[in-house]
């Protein structure tokens, strides 16, 4: 099976086609990445001589470019192509709307006309907005995003059932709650507090840290989408989620006890606008297919700090920017 991941330069997406190749042995994966702050072929460098694994740059809303990945031939389709830092989704609208909105609609066109047998879509459980206090948020909810990350998000989600409705392009779209693990660039909570505290300094934790999420370990996340590939119904959305609930402050303990830190070293800041409260999920769709969270989340947590103290070099080649001197060098088109 020939399989095109796009966005798989990035955290999951990395994490996505290490598994794959380790458990299909008949897969050959394109990566199709364009290569932006957050995508790093140094999280690749283990299996980036697998002949079964190949790279292209290119932009997911360019379909120049992606007609270069199907030219030789697409079975699968999984996409974790996007922008993701809520916080910069404030203030760069626009470019949350082209990666993840208009990309998807090009990425969907391009599909549908090179007749995939099945595309994956990652999306997030952000889509539902902030969720009542003991309420869960099931693939039926309405989707009432608060940032325009998660506005974009759904207007993809929507483009993807809608190619599904008028054209029957076989997509599934996935929900998943927070994702942490290795290779998790340093702008999401739990890699950034992390290498603050490694630096020598505080923890910027918004308002009282009272908003509540819900945290999966990539790992998991990736047998999840495996799942889907083999058992998963075109059409239908699946949320993922890990078992457990946790607000932002009970999170920076956490982090500060594994580091052996005082709370000293958190420092409360002001709010971000639209900050959701609680997010919560079910999923006992994707559940009755056989797939449960496997990881521990204290013990994945534990995990997550010691690779970040273990692989040191390659958060501060991130953060220096040398990491783009580096693709820069191998990848010049």
């Amino acid at each position: 099976m020939r399989v095109l991941v796009t966005g798989g330069a990035g955290f999951i997406g990395s994490n996505f086609i290490r598994i794959a190749l380790k458990s299909h042995a008949d897969w050959e994966i394109v990566n199709f990445d364009l290569l932006t702050y957050a995508g790093n072929l140094k999280s690749l460098e283990d299996i980036s001589r697998d002949p079964r694994y190949g790279f292209i740059k290119g932009d997911i809303a360019e379909r120049a470019d992606l007609e270069k990945a199907f030219e030789s031939g697409i079975d699968l389709v999984v996409n974790f192509a996007a922008e993701t830092h809520v916080d910069k989704s404030l203030y760069e609208a626009s470019l949350f709307l082209r990666t993840n909105a208009v990309g998807v609609g090009v990425l969907l066109e391009t599909a549908l006309e090179h007749s995939v047998e099945r595309l994956i879509h990652i999306s997030t459980d952000e889509v539902y907005g902030s969720i009542t206090d003991g309420q869960y948020a099931s693939e039926q909810s309405p989707l009432r995003p608060s940032s325009p990350y998660s506005a974009s998000k759904a207007a993809a989600d929507l483009l993807c059932g809608a190619f599904f409705k008028t054209h029957g392009l076989p997509v599934i779209i996935t929900r998943s709650s927070n994702n942490y693990g290795p290779y998790q660039f340093p702008e999401k909570i739990i890699p950034y507090f992390i290498t603050e505290a490694m630096a020598g300094r505080q923890m910027p934790l918004y308002g009282l840290g009272v908003n509540i999420r819900n945290w999966l370990h990539v790992e998991d996340n990736c047998r999840a989408i495996l799942t889907l590939i083999d058992r998963g119904v075109p059409g239908d959305i699946y949320n993922i989620g890990g078992a457990n609930y946790l607000d932002n402050l009970s999170l920076t303990r956490k982090l500060l006890l594994i580091l052996g830190l005082s709370e000293s070293r958190i420092k409360y800041v002001e709010d971000r606008p639209g900050h959701d409260l609680r997010y919560a999920i079910d999923c006992s769709r994707i559940e009755s297919l056989g797939w449960k969270p496997q990881i521990d989340f204290d013990e994945g947590l534990r995990r997550t700090v010691r690779w970040y103290i273990e692989n040191e070099a390659w958060w501060c080649e991130i953060l220096s920017g040398e990491h783009r001197k580096f693709q820069e060098r191998h990848y010049k088109n």
